[in-house]
């Protein structure tokens, strides 16, 4: 048995749980919003078109906020396509996808399916093919009352009251070659420099994300964010990061270190914010939206053979097992120690394409592997995170010589006295003994804890069969605590009153 230590103490405080961490996203892409969350005259649907099963299942996970329409589709969306009565729009190419895009769902829809859900928008922009004045236009048909153009249309359509979107993505991966648009990193930087000064005019309480880098490996990495700030800094609040992760293989051990890549993606970019602050001499601080993460591979064999110019193929329909589970596990336990700064971040996506969620486009909605660990992070990770000192035996992986096998963020919920842990044992066969010295929190005892087994690596879920699922178990009366190999676990400690 593998044994390890946990030290927390009171004092010990990385910053407050933003609940905007455990958002996600949607796309006009693959069957994300057609037979995903909308399914016009399906039994499924309520009145409106919106799958009522998905929508229960969006709710269950508490999602905060949704980025919308892209993603890569941005970069052509005109948005006008997207309102007014659905008998005169369009019907046009997406070349982002190779995909018809009917335009039957759009910004009007998806804002009142948010309503429903109980979500935030978070406006994606098209910097690609159209620029500062389509935005503009876009900002006064979202936002402003009435006595304009742009606000009375929306009034026409029906939509009498603003819908007072007040997070807005510049674009979309500006940096890469394949997107549509594509830009220098100085052409991007003024360009977003321009479009926040306009809408920060508007409403300076607006918050406004600028792209980073599309992923760590890309040959601009470091210097297309530190050009990008250099410009845009004083009219942005968050800076994007976008990373996917895979299992090619399958090599589990490298995968399983997938947290501490994050980490240090996440650490190299902060350094680059505060290298442009000290530039600047700036007392304004640059958080991260990690607004594109999740893994992504066991689709793109099936991809590749999907007839081009279709209207929602089945894109991106990655079937995900228990490591991919253990993985998206370790990931937020990455997100929720770097809260200080990681104030946004997406699960890419929310049905159908790389999603938690899976729905049939004539059959029912259920729940993948992945469902689990962000659930269970959304419902029980938000307060204060704590700064864990880790002491845990190690292995090494053709990347990485030390990958800890203990793995831990944890959450303290000051009010209600308790003290969640949220522990990966990354071990593949030896259960795990860990000792908790918790210090100043005084006398606290277990209360609850809930793990998900994830041993055999490659089981699924299915709409038949839920094979990776939440279990309890029952804590141990002398106090020991003891994780299962290849485990992802929240326990929950609360303060004994005396």
């Amino acid at each position: 048995m593998i044994q390890a230590k946990i030290i927390f103490d009171k004092d010990y405080r990385i910053g407050k749980v933003d609940k905007r961490l455990f958002s996600s996203f949607l796309e006009h892409l693959g069957r994300a919003i057609y037979t995903g969350i909308y399914q016009s005259g399906s039994p499924f649907s309520d009145t409106e078109g919106f799958r009522k099963d998905v929508l229960r299942l969006v709710q269950e996970l508490q999602i905060p906020c949704v980025r919308y329409p892209g993603g890569n589709f941005v970069s052509g969306f005109r948005w006008e396509d997207s309102i007014g009565p659905v008998k005169d729009r369009p019907r046009r190419l997406d070349f982002a996808w190779n995909t018809v895009e009917t335009n039957a769902f759009g910004l009007q829809e998806f804002e009142r399916w948010a309503a429903k859900a109980s979500v935030q928008t978070m406006m994606a922009i098209n910097l690609g093919t159209r620029g500062i004045e389509e935005a503009r236009a876009l900002l006064e048909y979202c936002n402003h009352p009435a006595g304009t153009y742009y606000s009375d249309l929306r009034a026409s359509h029906g939509a009498r009251k603003p819908y007072g979107i007040k997070l807005w993505c510049l674009g979309n991966e500006m940096d890469g070659p394949w997107q549509i648009g594509h830009k220098d990193a100085d052409a991007y930087g003024q360009l977003a420099e321009e479009t926040g000064k306009l809408f920060k005019q508007y409403d300076p309480s607006l918050e406004l994300v600028a792209c980073g880098s599309s992923n760590p490996d890309m040959p601009t990495f470091g210097s297309w964010e530190a050009t990008v700030l250099q410009r845009a800094y004083d009219h942005v609040d968050y800076l994007s990061l976008h990373q996917y992760y895979r299992n090619d293989g399958p090599d589990d051990p490298l995968f399983l270190s997938a947290g501490i890549t994050m980490d240090r993606f996440i650490r190299s970019v902060v350094a680059t914010c505060d290298y442009v602050k000290a530039l600047k001499r700036s007392d304004k601080t640059i958080n991260l939206s990690f607004d594109e993460w999740n893994v992504w591979f066991h689709s793109n064999s099936a991809d590749a053979k999907i007839e081009p110019w279709s209207v929602a193929p089945p894109l991106l329909e990655d079937i995900y097992d228990a490591a991919d589970a253990l993985v998206v596990g370790s990931l937020l336990i990455t997100l929720i120690k770097h809260a200080d700064r990681v104030k946004i971040a997406c699960l890419a996506q929310l049905v159908n394409v790389i999603a938690p969620i899976m729905a049939e486009p004539d059959g029912k909605a259920w729940r993948q592997t992945i469902f689990y660990p962000f659930l269970l992070a959304s419902l029980h990770g938000r307060g204060i995170s704590m700064q864990p000192v880790i002491l845990s035996p190690a292995y090494g992986c053709s990347m990485y010589a030390d990958v800890p096998y203990l793995d831990c963020a944890a959450v303290f919920h000051e009010e209600e006295e308790e003290l969640t842990v949220f522990a990966i044992n990354r071990s593949l066969k030896d259960q795990m003994e860990v000792l908790l010295d918790m210090r100043s929190f005084g006398p606290y005892v277990l209360a609850e804890h809930i793990y998900l087994d994830c041993s055999n690596l490659r089981a699924t879920n299915s709409a038949k069969a839920e094979n990776i699922h939440p279990e309890r178990k029952q804590p141990a009366a002398d106090g020991s605590l003891v994780l299962l190999p290849a485990s992802w676990n929240v326990l929950r400690y609360k303060s004994v009153k005396r």
